[in-house]
């Protein structure tokens, strides 16, 4: 989907009003933050019904009905899934190497393939699995193994869960603050995260990406606490959703289910993480929005 620059405003001002009224009616959009200003992208047919919509409605009307001839004759479709994934980049090719991964470990069935991503290399004697010492391995040149565990899931349920949120919130970063940000950020939590995990339960087998969500969840929470933006706010649901499984996982009930272990370590380091990012990105945000 082509789009074009239709609005540039500065930060302070609050679009949130306005862009649930182009929601409402359905015409596609973006809203991006370019040092201190905000700019409102769409497609150039509807480029101009949208600036004199904005210039009748700048606070948006939730009372207000608009025929959709009003916009250029008709509406044209939503983004695709192929113009969504062009558009967000890093987020597609984050799920791309997960799904890469799931295929060649057939999705933690072969032992051999899995060790090329965990945290600890490692050697099957028997019915054990015997770990080379994480500062050996980082010695031997292994540097990727602090992160490579993110792209490891365990079963097709797994890999969906992780899949869809991860490009759930994904985008929404990368689409505000750009792809750079949601790559360093990812790479941050899933170290962080492996880290936590590593040290608590010591040698073991873990991976996914949940450490990683955890860690943009509580990236977008609190910088959307210090600074809204409409591609941050997350129903209401979402969060407490998330805190409830995680206050569940670490009650030990998955486990005691027949579930498997959980890497809870991982998902309070990640989401700790998380919180401090979202703390020191949304107060400089904020600091732009008052400068």
């Amino acid at each position: 989907m082509n789009v074009i620059e239709v609005l540039r405003l500065p930060l302070s001002v609050d679009l949130a009003g306005f862009v649930a009224l182009l929601r409402r009616l359905q015409v596609p959009h973006r809203v991006v933050e370019e040092g201190q200003e905000q700019v409102l992208w769409a497609p150039p047919a509807m480029a101009e019904d949208v600036r004199e919509l904005y210039r009748r409605y700048p606070e948006g009307n939730a009372d207000l009905v608009v025929p959709p001839e009003a916009l250029g004759g008709g509406l044209p479709a939503q983004p695709s899934l192929k113009e969504q994934a062009i558009a967000c980049k890093v987020t597609t090719f984050v799920l791309f190497l997960c799904v890469v991964v799931a295929g060649l470990t057939s999705l933690g069935d072969n032992l051999a393939t899995i060790g090329w991503f965990t945290f600890l290399p490692f050697q099957v004697q028997g019915e054990y699995l015997h770990f080379t010492p994480w500062l050996q391995a980082l010695g031997e040149g292994q540097w990727w193994r602090l992160v490579s565990p993110m792209l490891l899931h365990f079963g097709v349920l797994h890999l969906a869960m992780n899949g869809l949120w991860y490009w759930e919130l994904g985008k929404r970063i990368e689409l505000r603050q750009g792809p750079w940000v949601l790559l360093a950020l990812t790479l941050l939590f899933s170290l962080v995260s492996n880290l936590a995990q590593h040290f608590t339960s010591g040698p073991s087998l873990f991976g996914g990406l949940s450490g990683v969500l955890y860690g943009l969840l509580g990236h977008v929470w609190l910088y959307q606490w210090l600074a809204p933006n409409p591609l941050f706010r997350l129903p209401r649901g979402v969060l407490v959703m998330m805190l409830v499984w995680l206050l569940i996982c670490l009650s030990g009930v998955v486990g005691q289910l027949g579930f498997g272990q959980i890497a809870n370590a991982a998902h309070v380091g990640g989401l700790l993480i998380g919180c401090l990012t979202g703390l020191l990105g949304g107060a400089l945000a904020r600091r732009r929005l008052s400068a």
